[in-house]
């Protein structure tokens, strides 16, 4: 017998539970089902270090994502990073701020006040975001990074009104908190052009968002403490089955939190985004033994969905 509510979600064609695994049907825009991402790449010197260490291991990255933000990176460091992404034809996804975790916020300090954390404070909090998306636009980025609905839903608004720039891609964090099918679907109802799923849902729960949404996932193979400090490598085969398109991310166990990070973080933020490309050649050659390298994007991808960097001849 069939609960009442798993008949009015059965009446809306929805999932009524997370037990099956189907092969997703969906692709990214060249046909590829999963493509690798480097996060916490801080700043110009990281990415380079990161380039460096993924032509030597013969690593593929299609995007690499900043967790400082925008506000914290100068004119010059963006710039830098737009001639690497664009020379090397990797997406460069910036996160905008502020956020509470950086300002005199006492509920982020609050035993249970971690939620405020990446959040945008006031209509204040809201403009200096506006002002860092549209910073980081004239300077040639094509993709940043969200954890506010406010944000989302302004963006959707100014894209309409013809002043959000239409071909800047919007990459929602892992700090959003979306778990469920119907709340990453709303995001997509918003905007989001990837979602950073939370680092704990199963393989079936994953899934499940598949019968929803052909949203892009970003899905974290192996995940800093602070967000989990999960390492799922036995799990690759079902995360490009069943969660295509996908972008496989590497973060690093048992590391230091680096955000905000800076030259006196240099030293560290080098190193493990070297080790973090490290750990996507420990993923990329066991894909190579199931034989699926060939599900992967190409290397250079060239699809229209990859929001590549765009340096500004005036620049």
């Amino acid at each position: 017998m069939t609960t009442p509510a798993e008949e009015a979600l059965k009446t809306l064609n929805l999932p009524t539970g997370d037990q099956r695994r189907e092969e997703s049907p969906h692709r990214f825009a060249d046909g590829g089902w999963f493509r690798f991402e480097i996060p916490s790449v801080e700043g110009p010197l990281v990415m380079e270090a990161v380039i460096d260490e993924a032509q030597r291991l013969e690593v593929p990255v299609h995007r690499v994502s900043e967790g400082s933000g925008i506000q914290l990176l100068t004119d010059q460091d963006i710039l830098a990073m737009v001639r690497l992404g664009a020379a090397e034809h990797i997406e460069v996804s910036l996160f905008l701020g502020p956020r509470a975790g950086f300002e005199p916020s006492a509920m982020q300090a609050a035993p249970n006040g971690g939620v405020v954390r990446p959040r945008l404070r006031g209509m204040e909090g809201i403009r200096a975001a506006l002002d860092d998306a549209l910073r980081a636009y004239e300077l040639g980025i094509r993709s940043v990074l969200v954890a506010d609905e406010g944000l989302l839903w302004l963006h959707q608004a100014l894209r309409d009104q013809g002043i959000w720039p239409r071909d800047l891609k919007i990459k929602g964090s892992v700090m959003m908190g979306a778990s469920n099918p119907l709340s990453i679907r709303a995001l997509a109802s918003l905007g989001v052009s990837t979602y950073n799923c939370p680092t704990d849902l199963t393989v079936e729960q994953l899934a499940t968002v598949r019968q929803v949404t052909d949203l892009p996932l970003d899905i974290y193979v192996e995940s800093p403490d602070d967000v989990g400090g999960f390492i799922r490598y036995s799990e690759l085969a079902p995360f490009i089955r069943y969660t295509a398109p996908a972008y496989l991310k590497f973060g690093v166990r048992n590391a230091p939190n680096i955000y905000p990070s800076g030259y006196h973080l240099e030293a560290t933020a080098v190193a493990l985004g070297r080790e973090r490309v490290r750990r996507a050649r420990v993923a990329f050659e066991a894909i190579c033994r199931l034989g699926w390298e060939a599900r992967m994007s190409p290397i250079p991808c060239y699809a229209t969905d990859l929001a590549i960097p765009i340096p500004s001849p005036a620049r």
